[in-house]
């Protein structure tokens, strides 16, 4: 029996090519907002990335908490997305949890083949790289490792890096502690839409059916870097992402019509509010446009773990708090799986009709 394997974009940027394959260069439209992303990072006017400090969000002075909760709805409502500093998780486990991801992409592409995924049959925890099945057939240059890491009784760990050892232990530890942030965060965001601490947390399935799902990305060197991309123009479908990297520039938002580099703020998780909590909030809450860009002298890795709601037990609707007249709902009611399929075919149709009209 022959296993086909897709291609790695590793192999691809390890094997010395100077131009890169057509299918990994992006349509005319894209390439003109795509620039050197070290030279981009630098920059310092225009706008920035907030950068909502929780030192204060669990404390015991009312008038402290209440600020830190201001900032970070604020930043939820317009923007959708924050550097987050004492967060509350130990520096040494964010660094274990890197170490590790780092050493498992060190190892040989063979190694690491035998945690590949295989997308055709729907087995879509392990080793993977994009295949052409969005609409327009491009790719994306990355490889990534992708599996759920909480709740602890749903995870399949036969899938799970042998190499290095901590992997298991240390990605455990910290989605347990991101699970927490996930619910001080939900808590912060639903008193900010005025309703009852545990509401939103409850609506996305609570303890139980809340989940998280880890993927780790894997940005190869690019010869072409200003032709490619990373990871193209999106927004989440999850209700939070919380994301690590390793201090090299890439993500770039889309805000107020323009692309926006986010810096690389130390000690920090980027959060992004996801569709889900925008779905929830009738908008109040922003999921923004973003993308990743690659660059020829780094390769970038990011760790992004999504939560989600369960894909078809919940309805997702605009809350009744949120809706009124002069704000009627803004989104029909889907489940979460509906909703994925829904982005999937608007973005099919988008593209359909673009083509039409060249």
């Amino acid at each position: 029996m022959v296993i086909s394997v897709a291609p790695r974009v590793e192999r691809l940027a390890s094997s010395g090519i100077e131009v890169i394959p057509q299918e990994y260069v992006r349509p005319q439209e894209e390439l003109a907002s795509i620039g050197n992303v070290f030279e981009e990072e630098k920059k310092e006017e225009g706008p920035r990335v907030p950068t909502i400090d929780l030192k204060s969000i669990n404390s015991e002075d009312r008038v402290e908490r209440e600020k830190c909760n201001e900032e970070l709805k604020k930043a939820a409502a317009e923007w959708g997305v924050m550097h987050l500093v004492n967060h509350g998780i130990p520096d040494e486990l964010i660094e274990r949890v890197k170490k590790a991801g780092e050493t498992f992409f060190d190892l040989p592409i063979e190694e690491k083949e035998k945690y590949a995924n295989d997308q055709a049959t729907g087995k879509i925890q392990g080793y993977g790289s994009k295949l052409a099945n969005n609409a327009c057939g491009q790719l994306e240059w990355e490889d990534y490792f992708f599996h759920l890491v909480y709740p602890e009784d749903k995870r399949d760990l036969s899938i799970w890096p042998k190499t290095p050892t901590d992997y298991k232990e240390a990605t455990s530890e910290y989605a347990r502690q991101l699970r927490g942030l996930a619910t001080t965060i939900l808590s912060t965001l639903s008193l900010g839409l005025g309703l009852e601490e545990g509401r939103l947390e409850k609506e996305v399935g609570g303890m139980e059916e809340f989940l998280l799902q880890m993927k780790i990305n894997y940005y190869p060197r690019c010869p072409q870097p200003e032709l490619a991309l990373g990871v193209e123009a999106h927004t989440d479908v999850s209700a939070l992402t919380f994301i690590l990297h390793n201090m090299v520039p890439g993500l770039q938002l889309f805000y107020q019509g323009k692309w926006v580099t986010a810096k690389c703020v130390p000690n920090s998780i980027i959060m992004h509010i996801g569709d889900t909590i925008e779905i929830l909030s009738n908008g109040k809450y922003k999921s923004i446009l973003h993308r990743g860009l690659v660059n020829k002298e780094k390769v970038r890795i990011s760790w992004a773990v999504f939560c989600e709601p369960p894909k078809e037990k919940i309805i997702l609707q605009p809350l009744p708090e949120t809706v009124s007249e002069e704000e009627p709902p803004r989104y029909p009611p889907r489940t979460f799986a509906q909703h994925i399929e829904h982005k999937l075919f608007r973005k099919t149709q988008d593209l359909h009709s673009n083509r039409i009209s060249k």
